[in-house]
Formats: structure tokens, C-alpha cells, sequence
């Protein structure tokens, strides 16, 4: 794997790996992949990414998938007013014709989803 796309996915599974918007399956995945890689000949990376991107498809949240998280459990979560903000921020994302959460991780996510032609 060329030093550049190396670096571009490295850098995209540390914010899944710490992401507090994380699943704990999806940290565990990034942290794999981190130990997969450490000191790996290319075909060792290639397959670990290879098995990273298999993981995280269909995993980012979509934004109907947020608007609906702001209209049930983020009332109870966070309060009313808070989650009536996230409903109006992603219900104007939604307009805007954007299709993922914007959080850190489903950003890192969608954005390897899309590098490997998988998104």
C-alpha cells in the first residue's frame, strides 16, 4: 500500500479507535487493524484493511437514522432542547441532500468507505 493511502486510513482509524461516538465493536476493529499493521509487509496491510472496510460497510449512521435518534432517545438522553437542535441540524443536512451522520467516527468511516469505492 503506497505511504500516502497508508497514512489516510491511519489516520481515519485512530479517530474510530478513540471516537466516543464509537461502538465498541468499532473500536475494537480500528485497534485490530492497528495491530495488524504494526510492522506488516504490504500484503499484511492490504488484507487488514481489506477486512476494516468489509467491517465498517453499512455501519455509519445515516442522517434519517439521527433524525429519528433526535425524535425518540435523544429527548431522554439529552433533554428536549438539545435534541431538538440535533433535529434541526440534520433535518437542514438532510435538505441539503447529505446521506451519513456527521459525527467523527461515521465521518471516518464514510470517508474510507468512499477512498476503497465502497460508498
Amino acid at each position: 500500500m503506497e505511504k500516502e493511502l497508508f497514512e489516510y486510513v491511519a489516520e481515519r482509524v485512530e479517530v474510530l479507535a478513540v471516537s466516543g461516538a464509537s461502538k465498541q465493536e468499532t473500536k475494537e476493529a480500528a485497534l485490530a487493524w492497528k495491530s495488524a499493521v504494526a510492522d506488516a509487509d504490504d500484503e499484511a496491510v492490504e488484507t487488514a484493511t481489506a477486512k476494516l472496510v468489509d467491517f465498517l460497510e453499512g455501519r455509519p449512521n445515516t442522517v434519517d437514522g439521527v433524525i429519528a435518534f433526535a425524535q425518540g432517545p435523544a429527548v431522554e438522553m439529552f433533554g428536549k432542547e438539545a435534541a431538538d437542535q440535533i433535529l434541526a441540524t440534520q433535518l437542514e443536512r438532510k435538505e441539503r441532500g447529505e446521506r451519513y451522520c456527521d459525527c467523527d467516527a461515521c465521518t471516518a468511516a464514510v470517508e474510507l468507505l468512499a477512498k476503497f469505492g465502497r460508498i
